[in-house]
């Protein structure tokens, strides 16, 4: 398998857009390749390794949603959906679907630059996707299939409500999750200020994963902001 050429695989029908996009990106000194259609992405994916692939999901030849299907059996890096649908459904879909993150457009290309160095930032962290599906943060693996956790290669007992919490935060790493983002994302509804059972769960989850209670490492409170896993924190990958 040859080295990556590029940092970024942007697959984009749209030959103005892509043009723009990519133009804007080498300015800011990451080299960019460009597919205008979806039944040639996985052979341009393979000549390119990319550390990054933007997707449109309306392609001519295949469909976004299958090519991001087919990159997650032989991809570990960062997948970001870029499109023009927008609705709640399509990002639900194109996140199962196995991407890490999902902008509509248009969008400022600012805010797609800083996405994309976030997504970037966060294999550099050491935080993967293997090609299992699995969130690798250090010696922390975490399987969405089997619903399984393994710290050091040991298995971690978890309760479903104490898994489904630290599968949204490693999914995070590195980034501060607030209660709100953690209310909306696990339960739907907003953060009435008060409820404390999220609070509770963090406690649970570090004593479980050998963090310290007064002094956490691993996963830390933000005062005032949230919670974050730092992962540097978690030792080697197994």
């Amino acid at each position: 398998m040859t080295n990556k050429t590029v940092d970024i695989l942007l697959v984009e029908d749209d030959h103005r857009l892509a043009e723009l996009t990519a133009e804007y990106f080498r300015q800011h000194e990451l080299t960019v390749a460009v597919e205008s259609r979806g039944d040639r992405a996985i052979a341009r994916f393979r000549t390119e390794r990319p550390r990054i692939v933007l997707l449109d999901l309306m392609l001519p030849g295949t469909d976004g949603l299958t090519i991001c299907r087919e990159l997650r059996n032989i991809f570990s890096g960062p997948i970001l959906i870029f499109t023009a649908r927008d609705s709640d459904i399509d990002q639900v879909i194109g996140l199962e679907a196995g991407a890490d993150d999902y902008v509509a457009k248009p969008v400022d290309p600012m805010v797609l630059l800083a996405r994309t160095r976030a997504l970037l930032r966060r294999v550099e962290e050491g935080v993967t996707t293997p090609a299992s599906g699995d969130i690798v943060v250090g010696g922390l693996r975490i399987s969405d299939a089997a619903q399984e956790v393994w710290l050091d290669g040991s298995v971690v007992e978890l309760t479903t409500q104490e898994f489904e919490l630290l599968h949204l935060l490693a999914k995070n790493a590195g980034k501060i999750l607030s209660r709100e983002d953690i209310f909306q994302h696990l339960r739907g509804i907003d953060y009435d200020g008060l409820d404390r059972s999220i609070d509770g769960r963090i406690s649970k989850l570090r004593r479980k994963l050998g963090d310290s209670a007064t002094k956490p490492t691993r996963i830390k409170t933000v005062w005032g902001k949230g919670y974050l896993i730092v992962p540097d924190a978690w030792g080697e990958s197994a």
